[in-house]
Parts: structure tokens; sequence; C-alpha cells
């Protein structure tokens, strides 16, 4: 007998798992996409697809599910499919913005810029003065080189929401590239006053105090704020590197250039200005170890050869100084610096007959060079290609600048050569989305400073290099000894994202066995758990709680179920205050709230040893407001587990909240020691 094909048994499980009782003919869409919802809530976009294409196949005409899956698509970068779906969506109902807004997105990105106006456009004919549209057409008329439409639009935004601060930021990249950098200071001023968490405001006016004025020490100051709010960036420490070089700081940039590295050990620009830095104080052996490494990264780094071809000369390594050269010769075979070069390097060896030939070679080329020179100063074509900064260093060889002889030529294009390197350290500007599910989490900012999570009851963790395993829950242990449940139960903060379909089906399938062995048998505590957690790994947490309240119906003291089901209510509430769509009132909430901190209360009471069920209501009280009870909770998981990395983290954030400056500092110093790398971030922008 064939077996059937993965999609299909899933597509079959899913209707057999989520038809309402009696029912077998159709699947319950409505179920089905807040599955999907929930899942693209928690970044499951490959599963929430699945989800959506079940809605589909049962329902042909739902827009909503060619919407939903048209931004999950847009989050995986399908940004054909996303154009597809959002189009079909249209069709179907042409009244919702979101729609034409996610087609105007996918567009954008395929590059698309005029088509992406112009559903930029549909949805303001329906949200007039929308500032998260506005900015996006914005970008998209800059992308598309109509570079007045988009200062004309930035301008409107400014005089309809004068307190958005990256409407500046984008107005003042359009105004630089129109040559009016006062305005862009201007702008960058303003966003700054408005928001002083907005790395690009600095970045960008650290980059006009570099090349308009020379302004090292401005630019400094705005790259010292740059780097507090992202102290991984490794571009913003070659960057600080290079402005402390230039205040005679030299010790200062030699250790931005060694932080760089340790960040980021692949950027060749850190190792290249470090190893000019080297042998600036003629540490001969390390620079050339730099140069080296950049070339293992890019074979043909012109500059690090010729850089290293200096300093094997220096260090009398002939040989491989004119292997070096003779590629930058290959490189540039019209410049006369080069050739002269390797002439002094045959002229120092005693190789005679070479270094006569290089002479002569060297002095044809520059009176060629001179020639070329005089012919545009004349308003004649050059006729060698000297002139057009051969092989894109910089205009190494720009014959307006050749002083004529080989000798001063070679000068020239050593100092051109010899000039430290700075990064491009401008984040991308990410588009503003007038509805935040269509870049899900990719929606917050990338200074954003949170908690530590809730810890959950999972069959799966994502553990990292500093927190290997686990944590240790003994009604975990006792339970998982038992065999009785399918896989074994984890106790995670760091639950991973589902991406593989093996995982939905594996569960599915899991549920279906579960199912039947409740009709058929007497039911067990265990076997309801079992398949809350189930629906747990599939999102859909309120099939979870109504399993882990049957468990505890029949196991009043059934530790674990109070467990679970407090973190599915959790999720339940995060749902339904991220949602835009649903309105949840205060009473509603608080109900909500006190339902949850019940059953942790029920986990202390029976397993009075454990710290998370202190801790993950610590997290809730600081989410509420009241961070006095939720220093507290935290402080009552330090007290039964005085290693625990995230509550110290938790309760130095809310330390901080509080504004108490001092604990907080010391708590997070703690957090850091017991491997929460976080940590440091958060201590050094307090700082």
């Amino acid at each position: 007998m064939r077996r059937l094909p993965n999609i299909i048994k899933i597509a079959i499980l899913s209707i057999l798992t989520l038809l309402p009782a009696g029912m077998s003919a159709q699947i319950n869409t409505t179920q089905m996409m807040r599955i999907g919802q929930n899942m693209m809530y928690f970044g499951d976009y490959e599963l929430a697809i699945q989800c959506f294409n079940r809605v589909i196949e049962a329902k042909p005409r739902t827009e909503r599910a060619y919407l939903y899956r048209a931004i999950a698509l847009l989050n995986l970068d399908d940004y054909t499919g996303a154009e597809a779906d959002a189009s079909r969506a249209i069709e179907l109902n042409p009244f919702i913005t979101d729609s034409y807004e996610v087609r105007g997105v996918a567009r954008q990105n395929l590059g698309n810029y005029l088509d992406a106006v112009s559903d930029y456009d549909k949805a303001l004919d329906l949200l007039r003065d929308n500032k998260n549209l506005l900015f996006n057409k914005a970008l998209a008329q800059d992308a598309a080189g109509n570079t007045e439409d988009a200062l004309a639009t930035f301008n409107h935004i400014v005089a309809t929401s004068p307190s958005y601060d990256n409407a500046y930021i984008g107005r003042a990249k359009v105004e630089l590239a129109l040559a009016d950098t006062a305005a862009a200071i201007s702008d960058l001023n303003r966003a700054i006053e408005l928001n002083k968490n907005i790395p690009n405001a600095y970045i960008l006016r650290a980059g006009i105090a570099i090349g308009q004025s020379r302004d090292y020490k401005s630019a400094l100051e705005d790259t010292d704020a740059a780097i507090k709010l992202l102290p991984q960036m490794a571009g913003l420490y070659i960057n600080r590197a290079f402005l402390r070089y230039n205040l005679d700081d030299y010790f200062g940039a030699m250790s931005d250039y060694d932080y760089a590295i340790t960040l980021d050990p692949t950027d060749p620009t850190a190792y290249f200005n470090r190893g000019l830095l080297r042998a600036e104080v003629a540490d001969n052996d390390r620079a050339i170890a730099d140069f080296s490494t950049v070339l293992r990264i890019d074979p043909n780094d012109v500059r690090s050869l010729y850089n290293r071809a200096m300093l094997y000369r220096s260090t009398r390594n002939y040989n491989k100084a004119i292997d070096d050269i003779n590629k930058v010769i290959e490189a540039f075979p019209e410049m006369s610096a080069p050739v002269f070069f390797r002439f002094e390097i045959y002229d120092e060896m005693g190789n005679r007959a070479n270094a006569m030939r290089d002479y002569d070679k060297a002095m044809a080329l520059a009176k060629k060079e001179r020639a070329d020179f005089d012919a545009v100063k004349n308003g004649m074509k050059p006729s060698s290609g000297n002139l057009a900064g051969n092989g894109g260093e910089g205009n190494a060889g720009r014959a307006d600048e050749n002083g004529g002889s080989p000798e001063e030529n070679a000068e020239i294009f050593a100092n051109r050569f010899s000039l430290l390197l700075i990064a491009d350290n401008e984040l991308e500007t990410e588009g503003e989305y007038n509805n935040k599910s269509i870049r899900g989490k990719v929606q917050d900012y990338n200074v954003n400073i949170r908690m530590q999570q809730p810890f959950m009851l999972s069959y799966y963790s994502s553990p990292t290099e500093l927190a290997p395993t686990t944590y240790f829950m003994q009604e975990i242990e006792s339970l998982n000894s038992t065999r009785t449940l399918r896989m074994l139960v984890q106790i995670v903060n760091n639950e991973p994202s589902l991406d593989s379909p093996d995982i939905i089906q594996r569960h599915l399938d899991s549920i279906e066995y579960y199912n039947s062995y409740l009709a058929s048998h007497e039911p067990r505590a265990v076997d309801y758990f079992g398949r809350g957690m189930d629906h747990i790994i599939l999102r859909n947490y309120e099939a979870a709680a109504e399993d882990m309240t049957r468990a505890i119906s029949l196991a009043p003291d059934f530790t674990l179920a109070y467990f679970a089901r407090a973190n599915a209510l959790t999720r339940m509430l995060q749902l339904a205050t991220g949602d835009d769509n649903v309105e949840t009132s205060y009473q509603t909430h608080l109900a909500r709230l006190r339902n949850i901190f019940s059953d942790y209360d029920k986990v202390s009471e029976y397993a009075p040893r454990s710290p998370f069920p202190y801790y993950n209501k610590g997290i809730l009280y600081a989410e509420a407001g009241d961070l006095e009870a939720a220093l507290k909770e935290f402080s009552a998981a330090i007290e039964l587990k005085p290693d625990f990395g995230e509550a110290y983290y938790n309760r130095g954030f809310v330390h901080y909240k509080a504004g108490d400056k001092k604990s907080g500092t010391s708590d997070l110093s703690r957090a850091g020691q017991l491997g929460i790398s976080q940590s440091y971030n958060l201590l050094k922008r307090m700082k």
C-alpha cells in the first residue's frame, strides 16, 4: 500500500484533531486561523503557513488567510510569494489596507519601487496621513531615484507627525543626497532630541562630522553614543579607532581594533587598519600577520599586498616583497609607482639588470602619466586609463596628483595605500508598518532591552554556549522517570522557533494517539497532560489550558499541570495584549492575571523549593507595572536558587526601572558572572 505524502498526512491529521465534536467533513477554519496567527506571533512562520494552507484548501475565498500567509512569507523573505498572496487578498476584498501595505513591502523588496508607491497610495486613500505608510512610500520613492518626491513626502510626514523621530532621519538622508548638509544636521539633531536611543542618527551625524568638517571630537562623541546603543557592532569600534588615532590616542585606537576583531574575526578592515598602526611603530612581524590575515580573507586586496611588500622590504625578505609587488603591478599595469618600488627592491638586492629594466619602465610610465595629466588639463582625452582610478582603489593613481617623477609618484601611491579605512555603519532603514504583525518580531528596534523570558515546560530547548543544558526541576525528573509520556519534558526560557514541518507532523500524530487512547481507556491525568503539551508546542494554548484543567481535575496535586496551565494562560494573555484587532478590558486582563498567579501559587505549594513560579510571577508583575511586587518575587527566586542568573538580570532590570541604579548595577554584574551576556549590554547603556 502506498504511503501518503507528508503534506496530505498533515492535512488529514489537522482535520481529525481540530474538528468540533461530531463533525467529520470540514475543519474548524476559525480555530485554524487563530493557531496560525499564534504561530506567527511567536515567529514560527513556516508552520503558520501550513495552517493558512489548510484554511485556503477548505475555504478558498477567505481573504485574510491569503493576507496572513503573505505576511508569513514576507517574514521568510519570499517576496514573490507574498506579492502573489497579497494580490489575491485584494482581489477578494479591496478594502483591507493591510493587503496593500503587505504588497507594497513585497514589491519594495523586489525592487518594484514605483508599484510599491502605488500600493502605499491606495492604502493611504483609506488611511490618509498615516505616518507609517507615508514613511514606506518615501523610502520607495527615494530608492526609485525620485529624490525630490521623497523629500516632499518626508516634509508631509514631519508636518503631520512632528514627533516622529524616524521621519527626520529619513529626510536627513535625502537632504544629504541633495547636498543640503545643514538641513540634514538640523534634522538629525531634532531626531536625537525626540529619541536619544536611535543609533542611526548618531552614526549619520558622526559621518557628516568626519566627511564635511574633519570635526573628529564631535564625531567621537556621536560614535560613543552609538556604541552604547549597539555595543556588538564591530564597525563602530573601527570608526572610533580611526577617530581616536586622528586625536592622537594611539593606544585607544589599538584597543578598539582589537575589540572589533573579537566581535567580528572576519572583518578585513580592522586587520588592515591595525596592521597600519603596527607598521607605524615598527611592530613589523605582527603588522605582516595582520595584512596576511586580510589577504586570506581577500587574496586580491591590493592595499594589503602593497603594505606587506613594504614590510617585507623593511625586514629584508626581498623575494616575498617581489611576489607581493608583482601582484600590485598586475592590478595597475600602467602606473609608474609600483614599478619604481620594485626597482628599489631589486636595487637593494644588488640585482642591477632587473633594477635598471624597472627603472627605465618606471620612467616611461611616469612620462605617459604626465602627458595624460597635461591632456586632461587642456581638455583632451588621455591616452591611458590612469585617470580612471584603476582597480577601484580610491583613485590611487590619479594623474592630477602625480608629481611627474617616479619617486614623487611612488610617495603619493604609498600615502594613498596607507590611509586608515572606515566602516559603513549606517543601519538599513527598516520600514515602519501600520499593522505590527506585518513584520512580526522584526518590528522591534535593535536597541530594545527586555527582561529575560519566563520559564516554560517544553519538549524542546535551544541551549546556548554559556548555558548548554536546561535547568533541573525535581517534579520534571520524577515525571520523566515514569516513561508515561511520549517525549521528555524540559523547563526552558529559550524555547526555539519551530522551523521544521516534521515537528508539526510529530505532534499532530501524538494528539491523534491521545485522542484514540482517551476514547478507549479510562482517562488518566498524565494523558491529558501529554496531549496538552502537544497543544502547547503547536501554539494552541486554549486547547492546552483545557487539557491541563482536565488533568488537574483528575489529580489535584499535579504540580506540572498547574505550571503548564499557567504557561498557556500567559501566552494567551500575551496574544490578547499584542493583537491589534482584539480589545481586552482592564478587568478581563486582571482576571487572567489572577488565574495565572493562582496556578503558580499552587506550584509553590506542591513544590516549595522551586524558584520558577516566583521568577515567572516577577515578570508578570513587572509587565503590569507593579515593580515592588516584581522585586519581591525575583528575590524569592534568588533565595531558593542563589545562582539564578536570569532572576538577577530581571531584578537588576526592575531596579533600574525603579531608579535604583546601585542595586541594578550590582544585580546585572552578578547576572553577567552567571552567564547572562546581555547584562553587559545593559550595564554599558546605563553608564
